[in-house]
Order: structure tokens, then C-alpha cells, then sequence
């Protein structure tokens, strides 16, 4: 066999041409090397609901938080001669924008009734002759606030609490898991309540509830994933290295949690809006003269009947927030999965 094989030489290998190179340069598969951040943000834009969400959010932390360049009045300011005005857009002839209400059958101009001369009110005013669009920009203010409130006591409590009780394990984790349990069986309402009898009803109180109360679902989950990732290799390895124990709990353990972190905070904040919302609307929230939704929502039903916009348009703000906050999530859930499909 060896001596019936080919013997070869040097003059059997020609370099290959300028031209033939070109050509298997051509036929390469080049694509570009991405991160991780990169390419979970390249899935997200192929999402479109998402990222429509994510723009009105944008908009309305826009909207919210520079209201002062966007309100028309003080939202505040009372003015009994202009109660329950209706909306009125200047340049805009459309009934139920051009400052114009049904009565007895006919459109009567409701700012020439009150005198209100050049006055004009986007969404009308309230009982009080208040500016409804200023009143709901300062109420999504204070949701938005509760929000970023919640997404802070998550961070800060939640994670570590999850880490340190994963990554510890053994009675320190039977202890803090039973310590959890024992908040998860105090119903939120009743903290609030408890705090009430100690504080006044208001932004301190919530605040207390949602520190109290908003993270315990994420040291949960976080505590589990823990579990799951502090036996695999690449922590084995870390430990063989000599590294301590937080420097790879916050090195190596905290970027692979960072996916499930950000997705339960998405998730988290709707569920805190709502809970604002709800306590100002049963009066144990926000207290007057202060707005938010829940208590815009609260006032509005007063006068559904007669004067339905009062309730739709604060009602409208919270749905489309939480709305667009919980489809955000799934969008972030799908982008920073990777086993999903695209």
C-alpha cells in the first residue's frame, strides 16, 4: 500500500490567483460578533408591540416629570366660576373638544355660559374648577414615582436578600425562607392600614408599605436561580481560583441573574401602580389636594353620569400605563431568553 501511494512534490502545489482568492473570500459567512446587551436589544426592536410600549412610556415619563412645560394651569388652583367645564382645543370644531355640552337636545357653548372669555381647558376642569390634563400629568407623576420607588426597594432588598439567602444556604436560607413566609402571609392591605394608624394617609405611607412589602416576590426568584447557578462550572471554577464568596455572588452570579431581575421589575412596577391607584381611590392613598389617578378615577365616578370624561381620561392614562409596562415585560422576557424563538 505505502508503496503504491502517490509520492508528491512541491510542483503539485500552486499558490492560488489573485482572482480565485477573491472568489472564496466572497463565499465566507461573515456575520458580525455581538454582545450579549446587543444582540437581546436587536430582538427587542424586531418586537413591535414592544416597542410601542416602549415609546409611550417613554412618553409619558416625558409628559410627567417636565409637566411644567406642558401644563396650561396650576393643578392646584381652584376656580368654582369654571367647574365642570368640558373639553375645549382651541382651532379643534369637533363636539366634545370645542368647549360645547348637550343640553335639553342642543349644544350650548359651556365657556360662554361661565364667562370663561379666552379660557381654555384640554380636558375640561373638575367639581372644583380645576385643570384636568394638569391634574393628570401630576398623577402620573406620582405613579411613576411609586414606580421607580418599587424598581428601587427590588434592587436594593430584593436581590440581595435572594443572593445572600441562595448562596448561603444551609439554616441562614431556612431562616430567611421562613422569615419571607411570614411577610408573604400579611396581605398588603393591612400593612397599609397599620402604617395608617401610625402616619397620615400619603406619599410617606405607601412608600413604607412598598418597602415593606414589593420585594419579597423578587428574592424569591432570585433565591432560586441562585440555587440553580451556584453548582455549575464556571462557579466551580471561580471557587477553585480562590475568589471569595461575594466577589463571585455579585462578579459572576449577578450578570447571569441580570435577565430575570430586569423581567420580574417589569412586572413588578404595574403591580405597584395599581396598588397606588387603588389605595387613593378608596381614600387611604393620596391625600387633597394632591392628585393621582386613583383619586382623579374617585372624583370622576361622582359625575359618570353627566360628565363621563371626568373618569374615562385618568382612567385611560392608568390603563395604557400598566398596559404598556406589563407588554415591555414580555417583550424584555422574549429578548433576554435565549433558547426563545425568534
Amino acid at each position: 500500500m505505502a508503496d503504491n501511494a502517490k509520492q508528491t512534490s512541491a510542483d503539485d502545489f500552486t499558490p492560488i490567483a489573485g482572482a480565485d482568492r477573491a472568489k472564496l473570500d466572497d463565499e465566507k459567512i461573515a456575520t458580525p460578533s455581538l454582545t450579549f446587551l446587543q444582540d437581546s436589544w436587536r430582538r427587542l426592536r424586531k418586537n413591535k408591540a414592544a416597542m410601542i410600549a416602549l415609546v409611550i412610556l417613554i412618553i409619558l415619563f416625558i409628559l410627567a416629570f417636565f409637566s411644567f412645560l406642558f401644563e396650561t394651569h396650576n393643578p392646584n388652583a381652584t376656580n368654582p366660576n369654571f367647574a365642570n367645564l368640558p373639553p375645549k382645543i382651541p382651532g379643534i370644531d369637533i363636539n366634545g373638544f370645542n368647549g360645547t355640552i348637550d343640553q335639553s337636545g342642543q349644544r350650548v357653548n359651556a365657556y360662554a355660559q361661565a364667562h370663561a372669555g379666552n379660557h381654555f381647558y384640554i380636558l375640561g376642569t373638575d367639581y372644583l374648577g380645576r385643570d384636568l390634563f394638569s391634574r393628570i400629568l401630576y398623577g402620573t407623576r406620582i405613579s411613576l414615582e411609586i414606580a421607580l420607588i418599587a424598581s428601587f426597594f427590588d434592587l436594593a432588598f430584593g436581590v440581595v436578600y435572594g443572593i445572600t439567602s441562595g448562596w448561603i444556604g444551609g439554616r441562614v436560607d431556612t431562616l430567611m425562607q421562613r422569615i419571607i413566609e411570614i411577610m408573604l402571609s400579611i396581605p398588603n392591605l393591612v400593612v397599609m392600614v397599620l402604617l395608617i394608624l401610625v402616619l397620615k394617609p400619603g406619599m410617606t405611607a405607601i412608600i413604607l408599605s412598598i418597602a415593606i412589602t414589593s420585594w419579597i416576590n423578587m428574592a424569591r426568584l432570585v433565591r432560586a436561580q441562585t440555587l440553580e447557578l451556584k453548582n455549575q462550572e464556571f462557579i466551580l471554577a471561580a471557587r477553585t481560583l480562590g475568589e471569595s464568596s461575594w466577589k463571585i455572588a455579585f462578579k459572576h452570579l449577578l450578570p447571569n441573574l441580570s435577565s430575570v431581575i430586569i423581567i420580574n421589575l417589569m412586572f413588578t412596577i404595574p403591580t405597584a401602580i395599581f396598588f397606588e391607584a387603588f389605595l387613593s381611590y378608596i381614600g387611604i392613598g393620596i391625600s387633597a389636594p394632591q392628585a393621582s389617578l386613583g383619586t382623579l378615577i374617585n372624583d370622576g365616578q361622582k359625575n359618570f353620569q353627566f360628565l363621563p370624561y371626568q373618569m374615562w381620561y385618568p382612567a385611560i392614562v392608568l390603563s395604557v400605563l400598566m398596559i404598556a409596562f406589563n407588554i415591555l415585560g414580555d417583550g424584555l422576557r422574549d429578548a433576554l431568553d435565549p433558547k426563545s424563538r425568534e
